[in-house]
């Protein structure tokens, strides 16, 4: 064997290594981007004050959980009220492994407890949609036709309306095909936050495309317009008359509901990592 012919032979050996080794990653359930960092989104339900402060309780909860693990934590967009509660917002956590550790978060989350903003003192159930996606290095690793885009720009903003940047540096990037949308408003320039909206939607438009897939296979496809169900949720928060933390997907629950709104969450990432890979 010349020596061309050596390295073009071991050359085709380290290609079909590797495609083994992607291959056995996918049949164990690890996707193309679960190596990579995650950007979560939390949207209040229908509610008020309390779906809003239950946002702001799940946003503590995940940073928590990221500081317990050394991973890094950004705030990309937020929408926050004069509660200190929030409508909607975006972060992102960056480490080895996120998006494959935090992916099955995703989901409808319900909280009861003794409503602090009802003077009545009664039980209130609200609901938050955590929206967890991969996070993409670069503007155009999905592609995106320009015609599919609304692009919308505004000022800067704090609690109440109340304008932080005299300049209309937030993008909101809305997909018109899908009616997806994403927000970036932590950069300064207005180019940059646009860049940075547009990494968050091709995240979206990816997970939507693996979800989708997946339904297919599995006979469970649904419309667009019914895919989200604010009372399916996939976790329970109970703080009243009981305490309880109980994910619906693997029945795994437990009593100590203070310390996974600490950021204990192994239990709850383990089983749900261990049920995806059957």
């Amino acid at each position: 064997m010349t020596a061309p012919d050596f390295w073009q032979d071991k050359s085709r050996a380290q290609e079909k290594i590797k495609e083994l080794g992607i291959l056995k990653e996918e049949l164990a359930g690890v996707g193309k981007y679960d190596k990579g960092d995650a950007v979560i989104t939390i949207f209040a339900g229908a509610g008020g004050d309390d779906a809003e402060d239950w946002a702001r309780m799940l946003f503590e909860m995940y940073q928590k959980f990221a500081q317990s693990k050394g991973f890094d934590f950004f705030i990309v967009h937020q929408n926050e009220n004069d509660h200190g509660g929030y409508r909607n917002i975006t972060f992102e956590i960056k480490g080895k492994n996120v998006y494959g550790l935090i992916k099955n978060e995703s989901g409808v989350h319900r909280l009861v407890r003794i409503s602090p903003f009802n003077a009545k003192n009664l039980r209130h159930t609200s609901f938050a949609l955590v929206e967890v996606i991969p996070r993409f290095e670069k503007v155009g690793e999905v592609k995106i036709p320009e015609e599919d885009l609304k692009v919308e720009f505004a000022r800067s903003s704090g609690p109440g309306g109340q304008n932080v940047n005299k300049r209309e540096t937030a993008v909101r990037i809305v997909h018109l095909p899908t009616g997806l949308a994403a927000h970036a408003d932590s950069e300064r320039s207005q180019l940059a936050n646009r860049e940075k909206a547009l990494i968050i939607l091709q995240g979206k438009l990816y997970k939507k495309a693996e979800e989708d897939k997946i339904k297919k296979e599995k006979g469970l496809y649904i419309s667009k317009t019914t895919e989200i169900e604010w009372g399916n949720q996939i976790r329970s928060y109970v703080l009243h008359p009981y305490k309880m933390a109980k994910d619906h997907r693997t029945e795994i629950e437990t009593s100590d509901v203070e310390a996974v709104l600490a950021g204990e969450l192994d239990q709850f990432l383990e089983a749900e990592k261990n049920l995806s890979a059957v």
